[in-house]
């Protein structure tokens, strides 16, 4: 549903929106470019639409380099025009040198509150560390709001006794938006898709948390009952079932699901999605409703079994039961993605991607329905 905002802010102009979904040319409009703003490297993209239609697409800032530990800020960029224009660079988080990263936001619809969840270490512990326990400290759990559509946050509050068990070690919120359930007994519930691994074990599982008090407050909710699964992505089906979409770490390369009819509190056996061939990577996974026509699903992910290439969307007008439309939207290097719903009612893509590199930048690109193909 569009909103109309009620504040304007002098933007930067960046011409970061192509339309359509042939392949763009050789030269990319990056919304982030590594090596400028003041890092090295920006990854691990999340976008949200908010209360007033203000998109706000997140970024992991980091200084210097793209390796996954180290110096890293998380960063957004505000547009009031549906990313024909954005703001400059806001830091949300920085804390000193070390490591501020896996954006997962969620709106609360009833108040127009932003929510940012996110997870935090040590500059100098890296994931090998926290998962065998040689690392100094572990991986935390913190929590960031906004009430000015992401103009200023709060100060970070660490949630990680309500939403890791002590016997897990390494752990990603999303990174990837969160949902509002919409109908039935959960109605209202914000939900955030999430990953870790087991200190005794070592075996990866998907799980999620939820809120029901607006984002204030947040528990853990359930696990995958089996393994080799982690950055997942999630939605609301009609009647209120929750669907889970996994990244997948057996030798078959499709994407995992799992669904939920208790909001969240447990999840059902993984079924695999032949249609989703990955590289082993993140994804996307939104509901796209249209007025007076049945929800439409839309995924993205890099589609190639062997590498981080091929951007590609697909649509399915059966909630997931087959993917007959898909729009190739770069076939060239590319990685993270987050799908997201315009203040116009249109689909949109932010995602990793570059000439030589998937991490030379991320691209903001506008999609219209009518140039997906079967």
């Amino acid at each position: 549903m569009p909103y109309i905002w009620i504040s304007v802010l002098l933007l930067l102009s960046i011409a970061v929106v192509s339309a359509g979904c042939q392949p763009p040319p050789r030269h990319l409009d990056h919304l982030y470019r590594s090596g400028e703003e003041g890092y090295q490297c920006f990854r691990i993209p999340a976008i949200v639409t908010s209360n007033r239609g203000t998109l706000l697409a997140f970024a992991e800032g980091r200084r210097n380099g793209c390796g996954d530990a180290g110096d890293i800020d998380l960063v957004v960029k505000r547009s009031l025009d549906s990313g024909k224009t954005w703001s400059a660079l806001i830091v949300v988080w920085s804390d000193g040198a070390n490591t501020c990263g896996n954006p997962a936001p969620v709106v609360d619809r009833k108040t127009g509150r932003i929510i940012l969840l996110s997870t935090w270490n040590l500059e100098t512990d890296h994931e090998p560390h926290i998962i065998d326990g040689s690392s100094r400290d572990t991986r935390r759990v913190f929590l960031m709001h906004s009430l000015d559509d992401g103009m200023s946050w709060s100060t970070p509050g660490e949630i990680t006794v309500d939403a890791k068990k002590p016997g897990w070690t390494w752990y990603a919120t999303g990174p990837v938006n969160g949902i509002q359930v919409v109908e039935g007994k959960f109605s209202g519930r914000l939900i955030i898709p999430c990953d870790h691994i087991e200190a005794e074990t070592k075996k990866y599982f998907s799980h999620t948390i939820h809120s029901d008090d607006g984002g204030l407050s947040w528990v853990l909710g359930g696990s995958t009952p089996s393994d080799q699964v982690n950055e997942c992505t999630i939605t609301e089906l009609p009647g209120g079932t929750l669907l889970l979409n996994m990244r997948n770490y057996t030798s078959v390369r499709i994407r995992q699901t799992s669904t939920s009819t208790d909001g969240g509190t447990t999840w059902s056996e993984l079924k695999g999605d032949t249609a989703l061939v990955e590289p082993v990577c993140q994804a996307s996974l939104i509901r796209f409703d249209r007025q007076g026509q049945k929800p439409l699903l839309a995924f993205s992910n890099p589609a190639s079994r062997d590498s981080r290439i091929n951007m590609t969307v697909r649509i399915s007008d059966d909630l997931g039961e087959s993917w007959k439309r898909k729009c190739v939207v770069y076939e060239g290097p590319s990685a993270y993605s987050n799908l997201v719903v315009l203040p116009t009612g249109g689909l949109a893509l932010l995602f990793e991607a570059g000439i030589r590199s998937p991490y030379e930048g991320i691209v903001f690109r506008a999609l219209s329905l009518d140039d997906f193909r079967e």
